[in-house]
């Protein structure tokens, strides 16, 4: 017998050991055949207990019930509604024997649906943990029935390896939880996330998959006025709305830092996906308290629909998060839906911004010159430096392809001096030539370079270096970029004074946001902005604006330039109202350097047009 017992020992460790989380029940149920057969009894289970919620939870059973009704009552016993004997169960830590007993009426009708057994006997074989009983290995006999010592030893030492296999199973649990679970909220983590999408995105699956890229706008905000567990204990928050907020089957996911993605299990239309983006802003933009502050951040989404059998989890990702920067580029707060053209776009700001940097230093940055010119005379007075991209595959790129890319990459001060480094040489070297003596060449100042400390000072070298007059170099400053920071922009604007360069306020009039402070600014010139020259001799509006201009220039003895000159009715306009001095494409269009050169050396275009005389003021 206990060479027998011992074989049965030895067959089920050897059956347990080829037992994972995925074949546990199955495993299982054959071991309990096979026990049911060898002790001769008439059922058999197995049962974990959860003492969180202190109860018996059915795991296997042999032989299988006919009839499991739903819900089953027999599949979670609370150990507070149990019978004195199965509580036992709960913490028993060796094997117990029942015999015999008269069965319930309920008890026969749920394993026989009802037949005449008279009464039971029963072995319970606990499964033990350390000191923690986690299940129960039982053994029913219809009828009575002597249980052996060594047979309870046996049912002792089975239980423990039930028990072994449990807790590798909590185990394995544990870490593919860990493996696929963001540390921080509880929601799944990228590769969890791939996973899922790379199934939903296999062949045979319906689509279109919807993917919702979420991005908090200014969270570092946040982690620098309350600190980084303040901004961590507001990212659990916005993950616990999320899960709130999102129907049960919706999968929800962390990246990283404050991104987050929802993929809902039914498919969207753009539309839908757009609406349900909505009631997440809505619902993440509710105030938060956190250290006793009440704090608040809007969300960006991006929205990408995928298609299974032709996109892969990297592409679909990769879509919503170019949405994503779509938003947050057109100021955060917004929705943004994947399109070809985003795609093309972000492709070749892609290209810019891995290359920009290469082609600053390698000569592939050319200037050309807009030149500026009297319009009552055609007399060639000044010329604005322009940088240009000679790309090997996009052709010639104008600034607006890649200055915004510049300031993003913290390029935009590397970019600004190499322009006015190139344009004062070549201008240095056009005036040793005696071409352009009386000339102002203007340069454009970036954002950076304004707020950079000693830029006045590089200025005044690259000055000495090409032996320019400061009154032949004229820096130009946006209107908006003066006012973000009024006073930076005095003191710098003062050091660029003492180097005696002079100062334009360029797109002059698009906020009149300046208008307070051009008194105590050393300005001394203002450009209209194209906006307002563009209709002139049309629009009553405009000339409105642009004689509100000149009058503001003359009282405060500022020269006036006017941008986007392209008409003839502007031009005329413009000489009418005492504003000589202009740039556009009707006077000329930009000019490469030999060109500027040798329209320097002839001093004057034909004007296509004839003025009046002005209008007295």
């Amino acid at each position: 017998m206990t060479r027998s017992l011992d074989l049965v020992v030895t067959a089920v460790a050897t059956q347990l050991m080829a037992a994972n989380a995925a074949n546990a029940a199955e495993v299982s149920e054959r071991i309990l055949a096979d026990l049911v057969a060898y002790f001769d009894v008439d059922v058999s289970f197995l049962r974990h207990n959860d003492h969180e919620i202190h109860a018996s939870i059915l795991v296997a059973e042999w032989p299988p019930r006919p009839f499991v009704p739903d819900p089953d009552p027999l599949r979670v016993i609370y150990f507070a509604d149990a019978d004195p004997v199965f509580k036992i169960s709960e913490h028993s830590k060796k094997p117990q024997v029942f015999r015999p007993e008269p069965a319930t009426d309920e008890y026969r009708q749920t394993i026989e649906g009802g037949g005449g057994v008279p009464d039971i006997s029963m072995a319970a074989a606990p499964l033990v943990s350390g000191d923690v009983t986690t299940g129960v290995l039982g053994f029913v006999k219809f009828g009575d029935r002597e249980w052996l010592q060594a047979e309870l030893n046996a049912l002792e030492a089975i239980g423990s390896l039930f028990a072994q296999l449990q807790g590798r199973i909590l185990a394995e649990e544990q870490l593919r939880y860990l493996a696929e679970h963001d540390d921080l909220t509880g929601v799944y983590n990228r590769r969890a996330l791939v996973a899922h999408l790379e199934e939903r995105l296999g062949p045979d699956h319906s689509g279109p998959v919807t993917v919702l890229f979420l991005d908090l706008d200014r969270l570092k905000a946040v982690n620098d006025y309350l600190g980084h567990n303040a901004g961590d204990r507001f990212i659990r928050v916005f993950a616990e709305r999320l899960r709130t907020k999102t129907a049960d089957d919706c999968l929800i996911a962390r990246l990283g830092g404050d991104e987050f993605v929802v993929v809902p299990d039914s498919s969207m239309d753009t539309t839908e996906a757009e609406a349900l983006g909505q009631r997440l802003q809505s619902a993440l933009r509710e105030r938060v308290s956190i250290d006793g502050e009440m704090l608040t951040r809007t969300v960006s989404v991006g929205v990408a629909l995928g298609h299974p059998g032709v996109d892969s989890a990297s592409d679909l990702l990769r879509k919503a998060d170019q949405a994503v920067l779509e938003a947050k580029d057109a100021g955060g707060n917004k929705i943004a839906v994947f399109s070809e053209d985003l795609s093309i776009r972000t492709a070749f700001r892609n290209d810019i911004e891995l290359h920009l940097q290469g082609v600053i230093e390698s000569g592939a940055l050319v200037l050309h010159y807009l030149p500026e010119i009297d319009v009552c005379t055609g007399d060639v007075l000044a010329t604005e430096a322009l940088v240009r991209w000679q790309h090997p595959t996009r052709g010639l790129l104008f600034p607006d392809s890649f200055i915004g890319v510049a300031e993003s990459i913290n390029l935009a001060g590397e970019l600004g001096r190499w322009v006015m480094r190139t344009a004062c040489a070549e201008f240095g070297r056009w005036r040793s030539k005696g071409v352009g003596l009386n000339a102002v060449l203007r340069v454009n100042v970036s954002p950076v370079q304004l707020v950079a400390e000693g830029f006045a000072d590089t200025v005044g070298e690259i000055l000495r270096e090409f032996d320019l007059s400061g009154d032949s170099v004229c820096l130009e400053i946006t209107e908006s970029l003066v006012v973000q920071d009024i006073e930076t922009a005095r003191i710098t604007l003062a050091a660029l004074k003492a180097v005696g360069v002079q100062i334009a306020i360029d797109d002059f009039g698009t906020g009149y946001s300046v208008l307070s402070h051009l008194k105590s600014l050393p300005v001394d010139t203002v450009k209209i902005d194209k906006s307002f020259v563009r209709e002139l001799g049309s629009n009553a509006g405009d000339l409105a604006i642009v004689r509100a201009i000149i009058a503001l220039a003359e009282a405060f003895g500022l020269g006036v330039v006017a941008e986007g000159v392209e008409t003839v009715s502007a031009a005329r306009t413009l000489a009418e109202h005492r504003c000589h001095r202009a740039q556009g494409y009707l006077l000329s269009r930009p000019l490469e350097g030999a060109a500027m050169e040798a329209l320097f050396a002839k001093g004057r275009i034909d004007l296509p047009f004839e003025v009046a005389a002005p209008v007295s003021g």
